[in-house]
């Protein structure tokens, strides 16, 4: 059964998977469910949820949350009726959020290349993007990919890695492999697109 772990930053765990999402990451994905339209405050927890992996975010994630994007500007809040007759917080992307969103979602430096969570939630804002930015995001995780393939290769052929480090070497390898290929379908399907206003 997998968890989440709140403290500093969030950890999803499951069976077959660890998976470290931090601030900012946090912040993408919040601000990212709101580019579709207004929700209330038990929506965003699901659809983060989501695309955490995960079933509902807890409270003590989302709202604080929340109420930082809210004091910022970045996100609107209003009142509304439920159904069942209480009062829900209605929460909107303000155009100051969607700048915000944009100029975090192009930050892709040295420490965004090497994590795969935050390469591949960059690749699902990718029609938000100019072609400019998409091509410096794979590239950059492209070069990242290629070095450690590259220091892979030379502990696989120089270090006794015992009996099953061989084995883990050429797991790591192939992941990497494949997701260079990925990474050249997405490259031929990025030029094709522009940026969504």
């Amino acid at each position: 059964m997998s968890r989440l772990e709140v403290c500093g930053t969030l950890r999803l765990t499951a069976p077959y998977l660890r998976v470290k999402i931090d601030r900012v990451m946090t912040d993408l994905l919040i601000l990212g469910t709101l580019l579709g339209g207004p929700k209330h405050g038990y929506r965003l927890k699901q659809e983060a949820g989501l695309m955490f992996g995960e079933g509902d975010i807890h409270n003590n994630l989302v709202y604080p949350l929340l109420r930082r994007f809210s004091a910022k500007g970045w996100i609107s809040r209003k009142t509304a009726p439920g159904e069942r007759g209480q009062k829900r917080q209605i929460y909107a992307l303000t155009a100051l959020g969607r700048r915000a969103l944009m100029e975090r979602i192009t930050q892709f430096g040295e420490h965004e290349t090497r994590s795969t969570e935050q390469f591949i939630i960059r690749v699902g804002f990718f029609e938000l993007l100019t072609p400019e930015a998409r091509s410096r995001i794979l590239n950059g995780r492209e070069q990242y990919l290629r070095r450690r393939d590259d220091h892979l290769s030379k502990i696989q052929n120089r270090m006794e890695v015992g009996l099953f480090g061989p084995e883990v070497l050429r797991h790591v390898r192939e992941r990497i492999s494949a997701e260079l290929k990925w990474i050249h379908r997405l490259r031929r399907k990025a030029i094709t697109i522009k940026a969504k206003e």
